[in-house]
């Protein structure tokens, strides 16, 4: 997988935990996606500011980005030192 940089243009759906279930939310926004280091499998992505609403307790993630569609459960997020967040995928 090659990275993208971080202007590139993406649909998010993904879903939320809650007390009544999960619920999912949707948000266009830009993102750049790269390969997690040591695990071929994985991906992350990185969302600058500002944020979708709850995207860093996302659970699960689908992703339209440049006429790729990738789908997985999120197994860490992080947020970084530019007030973006870094999520990385597990694919389905």
């Amino acid at each position: 997988m090659s990275a993208t940089p971080v202007n590139s243009p993406a649909q998010l759906d993904y879903g939320l935990d809650t007390p009544v279930g999960r619920i999912t939310k949707s948000a266009e926004c830009l993102i750049g996606l790269e390969q997690v280091e040591n695990d071929p499998f994985c991906f992350a992505i990185r969302v600058p500011a500002p944020l979708p609403e709850h995207l860093e307790h996302a659970r699960t993630l689908v992703l339209r980005v440049e006429g790729r569609r990738l789908q997985g459960t999120v197994r860490y997020s992080e947020h970084l030192e530019d007030d973006s967040l870094r999520l990385e995928v597990e694919p389905d």
